[in-house]
């Protein structure tokens, strides 16, 4: 009985799919629909997002008692990024992107759970695992960007990824700013102040993933790879035709990942310890989530014109642009002064736009370079060192400010970030299709 309900479920499952497969019109509603759920889960995701990169840092410095590891929950979740970004990335290969992004946000509203739970116990060991965890949520933020494209082509794509960006932008730019309500709202309920923020961060994750699951259906990734592989059986001709689209490209893989790599490098490394050089400098709590806020809206609210300028004139001359943008905003935070909110401000929301260029630019190469078989796997690798390489920058953030001073570390991100130049001639990206 059971195996009959099994066989009568997998030829309903299969009926549904040949209807998109046969229905351009069919595969323009489900990827409106998509873009729509992915909006609404990224609204909350961005919210998460934001606990993190406020007082995540700030949270570490109270409990540990030392300005010289508080790069240390960056790099913690962002190492934990980087596990999950490669489990997401698996799942949605799998199972599609249903599964792998709610899995990876729910993880996420766990970990910010442990981050409250081991503030509360003055726990070190409970909050760097918390932290861990919590990066599922940030990789699952960055994963989610993927499910606009699988039902586009390379002309729109980076369109789509934008699309799904800039919603981001919505529960992002308001975490930091509540962080003081949030913060009282934790010691109301006898919990540290700066721990308040991960509260909103586990309520907000648990939602996106359960937005994910329950409206992510039909899963845009699994009709994806059942039009890609009704595609290569029809007939030899169309398998030619379609050649483009069911090869690796490996250099376009190389190019977008080292762009993406670069650019979250520099980014975390600077973003990091933010917080800690303005606290240095008599700015307050309100001040950090207002300079923070800037900088995450300028991360993501940039997304709708990006996605529009990479498909218009290139994936090459916007991951330029990417590097151009870090550099100046590097060379303002190091050489403007420390006690004007302006100025920090402008740097943060440079550091922002030009983190904003390299990931769009960068994704729409690399998913120009994979066919639907592969292409939620190596998106998912990628990812991975994307997130080990803002480990590494939120790690050694600290430890570059400590021995030296929030100027150094910032002016080594400005010259570190034109290496994306030659990165991007050398793999000869010069059109707006790899």
């Amino acid at each position: 009985m059971l195996h009959k309900d099994r066989v009568k479920e997998l030829e309903v499952r299969s009926a549904r799919l040949q209807g998109y497969i046969s229905s351009s019109e069919k595969q323009q509603q489900l990827y409106k629909r998509t873009l729509m759920v992915v909006v609404i889960s990224q609204i909350f995701g961005g919210a998460g997002l934001a606990a993190g990169i406020t007082v995540g840092a700030l949270l570490a410095q109270q409990m540990l008692g030392t300005d010289a590891f508080a790069g240390l929950p960056s790099g913690l979740f962002t190492l934990g990024s980087a596990g999950a970004a490669l489990i997401v990335g698996r799942l949605s290969q799998r199972f599609g992107r249903r599964s792998g992004l709610a899995a990876g946000f729910l993880a996420g509203g766990i970990g910010a759970i442990g981050v409250v739970i081991s503030a509360l116990a003055n726990s070190i060991l409970l909050l760097f695992i918390s932290l861990l965890i919590y990066g599922a949520g940030s990789a699952t933020n960055l994963q989610a960007r993927y499910a606009g494209t699988d039902l586009v082509n390379s002309t729109q794509r980076a369109k789509a990824i934008s699309m799904a960006m800039v919603s981001t932008t919505f529960g992002a730019v308001a975490g930091p700013n509540l962080v003081d309500v949030m913060g009282e709202f934790a010691i109301s309920m006898g919990i540290p102040a700066l721990a308040g923020p991960f509260i909103l961060a586990a309520a907000a994750y648990i939602l996106a993933g359960l937005v994910l699951l329950i409206l992510l259906l039909p899963d845009p990734f699994i009709v994806a790879k059942a039009i890609s592989d009704a595609q290569r059986t029809t007939s030899n001709s169309l398998l030619e035709e379609n050649s483009n689209l069911l090869s690796i490209n490996r250099r376009g893989i190389f190019a977008g990942a080292s762009v993406m790599v670069l650019t979250q490098f520099v980014m975390t490394a600077i973003m990091t310890m933010t917080p800690i050089h303005m606290g240095h400098h008599g700015h307050g709590l309100n001040e950090v989530g207002l300079v923070i806020g800037f900088h995450i809206g300028a991360m993501f609210l940039p997304s709708l014109v990006t996605g529009f300028l990479v498909d218009k004139i290139g994936r090459a001359v916007m991951a330029i642009a990417s590097a151009i943008t870090l550099l100046a905003s590097g060379i303002l935070a190091a050489m403007g002064p420390a006690d004007s909110i302006v100025v920090l401000i402008t740097a943060l929301a440079l550091l922002g736009l030009g983190w904003n260029f390299g990931l769009i630019s960068g994704t729409a190469i690399l998913v120009d370079a994979t066919p639907p078989s592969t292409r939620a796997k190596t998106q998912g690798s990628v990812d991975v060192l994307i997130a080990l390489s803002g480990a590494l920058g939120g790690g050694l953030s600290g430890m570059v400010v400590a021995h030296s001073s929030y100027a150094t570390l910032s002016i080594a991100g400005a010259v570190l970030s034109l290496l994306l130049i030659p990165f991007v001639f050398w793999a000869g990206i010069n059109h707006s299709k790899v």
